[in-house]
């Protein structure tokens, strides 16, 4: 126990001593005073007050000397809080001589501890630590050679440290040194390529969906965008077979079909991305079912600039982004920034020829032409990026991904402009998303096969050419 709390402790019995013996004496008081008031009024009420002077007169005797007793009680405890006050006083003098002793001591500890590590800082390593502030700002290669430099300089001292310790060890020493620079060289190259994924995803916000994916879920986006339509269906044909089993073959077409729609929507662990277009789709849908004229332009990949929809009712045009993101994530200014300039570039392919522009109007002017940049998602929107889209004039509306057997109704009913042939798509068809529905033509979506072929449509042969229906 310290002397602090030694003290403390002394102090804090005394006092409970003191104010137990107070109250005690307090209550005995008290309780005598009762018992002589109750007696008076009791000789009273029995009017034979007169009667008992003598009694009477023990009473006011007795009740005499318990105020003398309480008086000198009074003095006692006085004196007993002045005792205890001094004992206090000294014993806080007692602490603060004893704090500023030991805050000295740490202050020497301190300044001892700083010189000593000082003394373990090289020329070099402080010229290297140096850099790393100086160039901090300048771009990230200049920064990785600065963090390759120092942690060099630390791994070189260590080698340094065991080719001069009391018992060296050479062998040690030159491995070390050799794993130091194959280390710093790895080190750099890791930094380089996280600081350029950084860089790109700032750039490019829409990398931000693939982030964190496995290599095997990464392989399955490419295939999906690149693999050719014949080899994606066969694909899907195998899968639908391998999930049905044998009865499968026994289905009649039509049955075989809705059974591809309900493997479609029913397969577990889609990935991300087929999850994401299916969204784009499901937007597109309410879209069109307030009247919109719909442009799948997501059905690009790569190359839609971030432009999922387009949608043309009368005058106005909507570019609009579609995010269906796991719930942890959040919409961040870097994607409405994004948003916005794709915006501006569809802006100046459309009426860029037509006028001179400055920077700072085209809120405005994409406003006039009534061209809006809008965001739907699915996830929680940064106050950051409220202020940047109220800034720059872009739509944010958060709307959920409906769940069930069929989230809406997929199945498109066409019309062929052609020879106006009745033909319905399917979500894994080819033309599915080049497909548009115009209602005007009774055309519409419907939820599945055998409704589609009630109201007189077939299914859409495999496409080989560039006639549109």
């Amino acid at each position: 126990m310290s002397y602090y709390e030694e003290k403390r402790k002394e102090l804090t019995e005394l006092l409970k001593l003191v104010r137990k013996e107070k109250a005690d004496f307090e209550n005995a008081a008290k309780l005598e005073r009762e018992n002589i008031d109750r007696d008076i009024t009791l000789l009273h009420e029995l009017g034979i007050f007169g009667k008992e002077d003598s009694e009477l007169k023990k009473l006011m005797e007795v009740k005499a000397k318990l105020n003398q007793e309480i008086s000198e009680f009074e003095r006692y405890k006085k004196e007993a809080e002045e005792q205890q006050n001094i004992k206090l006083n000294k014993a806080k003098a007692e602490l603060e001589s004893y704090r500023q002793e030991i805050e000295l001591q740490l202050e020497e500890k301190r300044k001892e501890l700083i010189n000593l590590a000082k003394s373990y800082v090289s020329d070099e390593a402080r010229e290297a630590i140096f850099q790393l502030a100086q160039e901090k700002s300048q771009g990230f290669p200049w920064l990785a050679k600065a963090y390759e430099d120092y942690f060099l300089l630390q791994d070189l001292q260590l080698g340094n440290y065991l080719e001069s310790k009391p018992h060296p060890a050479i062998k040690a020493a030159e491995d070390h040194r050799q794993i130091a620079t194959e280390r710093r060289e790895a080190e750099k190259a890791a930094r380089l390529a996280n600081y350029l994924l950084d860089y790109c995803r700032y750039l490019a916000p829409w990398l931000d969906e693939y982030i964190g994916l496995e290599a095997k879920e990464l392989d399955e986006i490419i295939k999906q965008i690149h693999s050719s339509w014949e080899k994606k269906e066969r694909e899907f044909d195998e899968e639908v077979k391998r999930h049905f089993g044998p009865k499968y073959e026994g289905l009649t077409p039509t049955e075989k079909l809705q059974k591809k729609l309900d493997w479609y929507w029913q397969k577990p662990n889609k990935s991300n991305w087929q999850i994401g277009r299916d969204y784009e789709r499901y937007i597109g849908y309410l879209y069109w079912g307030k009247g919109w004229d719909v442009e799948y332009h997501g059905r690009k990949g790569y190359e839609d600039l971030g432009r999922d929809l387009i949608c043309k009712k009368d005058t106005t045009i909507e570019i609009v982004q579609c995010k269906y993101w796991a719930r942890e994530k959040i919409i961040h200014e870097k994607h409405i920034y994004y948003l916005f300039g794709t915006s501006v570039e569809y802006f100046l392919e459309d009426f860029g020829d037509k006028q001179d522009f400055q920077l700072a109007v085209f809120p405005s002017l994409i406003q006039k032409k009534n061209v809006i940049p809008k965001l739907i998602t699915t996830i929680e929107v940064s106050p950051k990026a409220h202020q940047v889209a109220k800034l720059l004039r872009v739509g944010i509306e958060k709307i959920p991904f409906p769940s069930g057997r069929y989230p809406y109704p997929s199945v498109k009913c066409n019309v062929s402009r052609r020879d106006g042939t009745k033909i319905y798509h399917l979500p894994f068809d080819q033309q599915y998303d080049t497909t548009k529905i115009e209602e005007e033509r009774t055309e519409c979506y419907v939820e599945t096969v055998a409704k589609a072929e009630a109201l007189g449509f077939r299914h859409a042969k495999w496409w080989r050419g560039e006639i549109s229906e």
